[in-house]
């Protein structure tokens, strides 16, 4: 289902800021809020992504990612050195908004206009202790259903079950957990079913909430050094995106370079 691109950049410049194969919005959190509000009034659906730089190492083999990404309503920096990268080239995105930056305004956005909210991923509980954290400190949206645990791409009874579930409830907003590219590619797969809901991929968005994994600290994620936390908290999962793929962004970066030099002569120093 198409939607207008006209809800999700009212705030923002004509033209997105491209690195590789993927395009981002100039938007700050508060207006990205904004932008997503405008998105779920206008009942249509929609999709909202955070890229960082697996994000966008991914995107140059992956055609499916590729597409969801291509096809996103609101598209978020989120990655120091990708914010980095834009200012590098010219075109400087405003500031980081990761996925776990944007859940706990968006949960708390949703409740102040009572959005029928739906949990999709993060690990077992997660979603419901994250919504009891969350409760202690303010309200929280009208909660229509959670999956947890295990969300996959195959077509088995299981995970059809999963889509019918969240088709039924009919939420206005779904925060889908399952990390990339898994959470970006069910969204697209499941746009037709999904209907009127605006899908936002977070991550570890739900986990973090809950306190059942820990952010890097701040001062490390201006430093650009959240991957470096990541990869210390979990090395036999990570070293290999971390260490072996994600390298790749610097070719990317060097060829969006040369791009814009020959594009846009005397743009880029």
């Amino acid at each position: 289902m198409a939607v207008t691109r006209s809800a999700a950049t009212y705030a923002a410049s004509s033209a997105r800021v491209r690195i590789g194969q993927v395009e981002m919005d100039r938007l700050t959190l508060p207006q990205a809020l904004d932008a997503i509000e405008l998105l779920v009034d206008a009942g249509a659906g929609g999709s909202v992504f955070t890229p960082n730089v697996d994000h966008l190492v991914l995107a140059e083999d992956d055609p499916e990612f590729r597409q969801a990404y291509a096809q996103a309503s609101i598209v978020l920096v989120d990655g120091t050195p990708v914010l980095w990268a834009s200012r590098l080239l010219g075109d400087a995105l405003p500031e980081k908004v990761s996925g776990a930056d944007l859940v706990e305004p968006l949960l708390r956005r949703a409740a102040a206009r009572g959005w029928r909210t739906y949990l999709l991923g993060g690990q077992p509980g997660a979603a419901r202790e994250a919504m009891e954290r969350l409760a202690t400190t303010g309200p929280v949206p009208p909660v229509v259903g959670i999956d947890d645990g295990r969300v996959a791409l195959d077509e088995t009874p299981e995970q059809q079950a999963v889509v019918a579930r969240v088709a039924a409830a009919r939420p206005q907003l779904l925060l889908v957990a399952t990390g990339a590219p898994k959470q970006e590619r069910w969204i697209l797969r499941h746009r037709a079913a999904l209907g009127p809901a605006v899908a936002a991929g977070i991550g570890a968005g739900l986990d973090f909430l809950a306190g059942q994994k820990r952010r890097a600290p701040a001062w490390m994620s201006r430093a650009g050094l959240e991957w470096a936390y990541r990869l210390s908290q979990e090395p036999g999962r990570l070293w290999r995106r971390y260490l072996l793929n994600d390298p790749r962004f610097l070719a990317i970066l060097w060829r969006e370079w040369r791009r814009r030099r020959t594009d846009h002569p005397g743009r880029v120093s």
